[in-house]
């Protein structure tokens, strides 16, 4: 267990000496955690497309933007718990801190089981909304609803892992999430493989390995040797806490879920292209996980560099950060597109063996990941923005160019040239547009400071 050396340790490296080495070093576990948390859906995938067929698969692919909605709402309210757990550490106010580890633990449950309830029984209308064919519609449904059974595990495991990580302690999440991983994969191979449940199968895989995830990050915060760990007599309702956690967070929750939402408008449209274009959308979706998780990745550690300065009365160097952090985004985002590019054949081919899938998700990738560099701007300056503590305005700028501008390019493309390749131009052209209105607010804020 830690000891509260190593507690200053990791402050320190933060706030304190270089700037690339400790991002880097945070940013890594990060990507780590994504990796293995996206490894739950792709493992999925993997083994239905292989064992039981592009239907199987397609069923699954048909409603992963839905899921993934819920589960954005909740990685979105996660920097709620991430912003106020690093201020409080950065600045030594343990007795906040301990509030903000009470209530994440409090909202992650509520939360998670309110959205387990509402996601299930209305399933079956947002199948419907989405146009799945009625040829997949059982499976799809099978799916859907047992996955929706793990949203309060997921939901447990991203806003406590935002506490561990505002804390310094990227890696203990990661680690978790691993063990998580290895169950999912075992569970899959035993439930499809052996068992032969279908879809019903890998959708029970991911719920018992998400739980097994969740379970662990609590026992995490419940044994901190430190003042600010999870206890149960501190669990009680604190209005100003929750209040603080839900300014940032539940904009940030909101946002991502809105933003997946209007990706379900994409979906919609790639639904109508036949069950090919579907299976090559899920499979292009996995594939870019290469290139997008990095970014994210250097994001989240920017949401806590910054947090964790800020609190600590350096702006300057919360500043200097994001700069290095947009070095080093740019750098990955070069060197993963071009990589995904050489062997993006090779890639689609672990998700289906079918040669029509395959070539489609090609076509889709070489539009788009040239263009991945953009995001890099969005992430980072929304990360700088987020951690100093205004999460309204990169919120504003995100709902607006993903959802207005990209339905109303979908709508119009698929009138006027329906493809599976004009439709994924959605996706570059909306990043632009962002990074360009978060860039403008960026200078607005740094010239205030």
């Amino acid at each position: 267990m830690p000891n509260q050396t190593s507690d200053d340790a990791r402050q320190a490296g933060l706030t304190q000496g270089s700037i690339i080495k400790p991002l880097v070093l945070f940013a890594l576990p990060l990507l780590g955690s994504s990796l293995i948390q996206q490894l739950y859906n792709t493992v999925d995938i993997i083994f239905i497309g292989q064992l039981l067929g592009k239907e199987a698969a397609a069923a699954v692919g048909a409603s992963s933007l839905l899921v993934a909605s819920m589960v954005a709402f909740f990685t979105g309210a996660s920097i709620g718990s991430n912003v106020l757990a690093a201020r409080f550490f950065g600045s030594k106010q343990h007795g906040e801190l301990q509030a903000v580890v009470s209530m994440a633990f409090m909202v992650s449950i509520a939360g998670g089981l309110a959205l387990t309830l509402t996601g299930y029984g209305l399933a079956p209308l947002f199948l419907r909304w989405l146009n799945v064919p009625d040829a997949i519609y059982g499976l799809a449904l099978e799916y859907l609803r047992i996955y929706i059974a793990s949203l309060t595990s997921m939901a447990g495991y991203n806003i406590g892992a935002g506490v561990l990580r505002g804390l310094g302690d990227s890696r203990s999440p990661m680690i978790y999430q691993l063990i998580g991983g290895i169950v999912n994969i075992a569970a899959n191979g035993l439930f499809i493989g052996w068992f032969h449940w279908g879809v019903q199968g890998s959708a029970l895989a991911t719920l018992f390995s998400q739980s097994l995830a969740a379970v662990l990050v609590f026992r995490r915060l419940a044994f901190l040797d430190q003042p600010y760990c999870l206890t149960i007599r501190a669990i009680r309702l604190k209005v100003h806490t929750l209040r603080s956690i839900m300014r940032i967070g539940v904009p940030a929750g909101i946002q991502a879920m809105l933003v997946t939402l209007s990706n379900l408008i994409v979906q919609n449209h790639i639904n109508l292209l036949g069950i090919d274009s579907i299976a090559a959308f899920t499979a292009y979706f996995k594939v870019e996980l290469f290139i997008y998780l990095p970014i994210v990745a250097i994001g989240q550690a920017n949401i806590t560099f910054t947090s964790q300065n800020i609190g600590a009365c350096k702006p300057n160097r919360a500043i200097r950060g994001t700069r290095a952090s947009i070095a080093l985004g740019l750098g990955v985002a070069a060197v993963s597109s071009i990589t995904a590019l050489v062997f993006c054949q090779q890639a689609f081919r672990l998700f289906t063996k079918d040669t029509a899938v395959i070539g489609i998700g090609t076509q889709i990738a070489m539009n788009v990941f040239p263009w991945y560099f953009m995001y890099v701007f969005l992430e980072i300056l929304a990360a700088f923005i987020r951690g100093s503590g205004k999460n309204l305005e990169p919120t504003l700028i995100i709902l607006v160019n993903m959802c207005l501008i990209r339905p109303i390019y979908v709508m119009i493309i698929s009138h006027m040239a329906p493809g599976a390749v004009a439709i994924a131009w959605v996706y570059p052209i909306t990043w632009l547009t962002t990074s360009v209105c978060m860039g403008l607010y960026y200078l607005k804020l740094r010239k205030k400071w």
